[in-house]
């Protein structure tokens, strides 16, 4: 395999944000997170004092989402939540930008945002993740095209001290040419453009859409360290999987090299 499990395994944020989530699944989920070896629970708010008692000592950080999902919240809404979220025991955060004023071209107040968060967090020891939401973004705005309003948002987010920027949070549903709601999340360019935007002390997290192993390769290989994901059963009981039939697809392939060399 390409990369060891615990490579994968590391890579991932285990999220439980779904706005139905009951305490017991929340539970439910921190144990799997503990029993898989993710890096991180992304959760929401109210339970980090909770998640923090549940993952004590298994080396899975708890994450805390603020201003979630569309960054509605007033910077000091912000800040504090983040003062919570880390005296609770979140020793990441994952925020989302005022999307509005990023759409309005109010790149100060959207820098003040960012780095109102972030200093609050440091300031805790815990570490921040920028999340743009993308499907928002396609068409760009401002004079701006979307590429060129993404790549804009990765260097203020780095100025801010930012330490990820985020394609998006899972969220983000935009209503479709047939009435329904839906989302690309992470894709293949943004991530490219999202890593060439940044220097290497910004790291690069990929969130909505990567739903199995081959998605969570492709992220790494695109240069992304994080990815947001609730399907971390599936993703890796698929790389056991592999793992297994090409443990035993070699060693099948020995034995016939030794019978075909006149042994046993």
């Amino acid at each position: 395999m390409k990369y060891t499990c615990e490579q994968l395994a590391k890579m991932i944020d285990h999220s439980l944000l779904h706005p139905t989530m009951t305490d017991q699944e929340l539970e439910d989920g921190c144990k799997v997170a503990a029993r898989y070896g993710v890096a991180s629970v992304c959760i929401k708010p109210y339970a980090v004092k909770r998640a923090a008692e549940l993952l004590k000592g298994t080396g899975v950080l708890v994450g805390a989402v603020i201003g979630f999902p569309h960054g509605n919240s007033t910077t000091e809404s912000k800040r504090y939540e983040t003062e919570l979220a880390c005296k609770d025991g979140a020793f990441e955060i994952d925020m989302v930008i005022n999307i509005g004023k990023a759409l309005s071209g109010e790149w100060d107040y959207v820098e003040r945002d960012v780095q109102a968060v972030c200093a609050e967090a440091h300031a805790h020891g815990a570490k921040v993740k920028v999340i743009f939401e993308n499907d928002y973004l396609t068409k760009g705005g401002v004079g701006l095209s979307g590429d060129d309003f993404k790549k804009k948002l990765c260097q203020l987010c780095e100025r801010a001290g930012a330490d990820w920027v985020k394609t998006s949070s899972g969220f983000g549903f935009v209503k479709q040419p047939d009435g329904s709601y839906n989302y690309q999340g992470a894709t293949e360019p943004d991530l490219i453009l999202m890593r060439a935007s940044v220097s290497d002390r910004v790291q690069v997290k990929a969130a909505g859409g990567v739903r199995d192993l081959d998605g969570l390769i492709k992220v790494r290989d695109l240069g992304a360290s994080r990815c947001g994901a609730s399907a971390t059963v599936l993703i890796l009981d698929e790389y056991r999987r592999r793992e297994a039939a090409e443990k035993t697809g070699q060693s099948v392939a020995v034995k016939s090299a030794i019978i075909g060399a006149g042994g046993y």
